[in-house]
């Protein structure tokens, strides 16, 4: 087993420890990550919702957000992703304080047909251009159309181009283009089962030079 050494840093050999050893230490580490509640239609048209934190936008023209997804070769897939493959559609919701819980409940292994949103309470509202609904009690909601697959030995990695996008009401400045942020509370994952908010924040406001989306 890996010792710290004589500065006190633990060194770990990645191709030396297991999969799940490296899953396990990324997951704890890379944090916080956002948390994207994602809804799609099944089969007969079962509404599904499942939380994903390995969430991230990739870029802006086009505009695009990634989820990975386990791939449980032999083992039943996630409903998410049979259905993002056999629909091409998907939206990603941003969890915040009041559905956290009802984001992590929807977590919990049930049958694909089993609609997550009515088992913990959640409403749909189906005014989307792409096949699912959206969940009016998320403070945003990105409609994505599937750009890109990408396939690795443990995961399916969705590129969704976004195509439409709701906001709470007084959420969003749509003539500044900025974002009400003092209004906006989005909860993420801080490994294993931990969760935390977005309120303890504080602003650096020295001038630096670059690209703005460096940071």
């Amino acid at each position: 087993m890996p010792a710290p050494d004589q500065s006190g840093t633990t060194t770990v050999d990645f191709d030396s420890i297991s999969a799940y050893q490296r899953y396990k230490l990324m997951a704890s580490l890379i944090v916080p990550r956002p948390i994207a509640l994602i809804t799609t239609i099944g089969t007969g048209g079962v509404v599904n919702a499942a939380p994903f934190s390995m969430f991230a936008m990739v870029g802006e023209d086009p505009p695009l957000i990634m989820v990975s997804i386990n791939r449980h070769d032999g083992q039943r897939r996630k409903d998410t992703a049979v259905n993002i493959d056999a629909t091409g559609e998907f939206v990603a919701h941003i969890t915040d304080e009041p559905i956290a819980e009802q984001m992590h409940r929807c977590g919990e292994a049930v049958a694909a047909s089993c609609s997550e949103p009515h088992m913990v309470g959640l409403a749909v509202v189906d005014d989307t251009v792409v096949a699912p609904p959206r969940l009016p009690q998320a403070p945003v909601a990105f409609e994505c159309r599937l750009h890109q697959r990408i396939d690795i030995e443990s995961r399916h990695i969705y590129l969704g181009r976004i195509l439409r996008m709701h906001a709470r009401a007084g959420l969003v400045d749509t003539h500044k283009w900025r974002v009400q942020l003092h209004d906006y509370h989005p909860v993420g994952r801080f490994g294993a089962s931990f969760y935390l908010t977005s309120r303890d924040r504080f602003s650096m406001t020295a001038e630096r030079s670059g690209d703005i989306d460096e940071i």
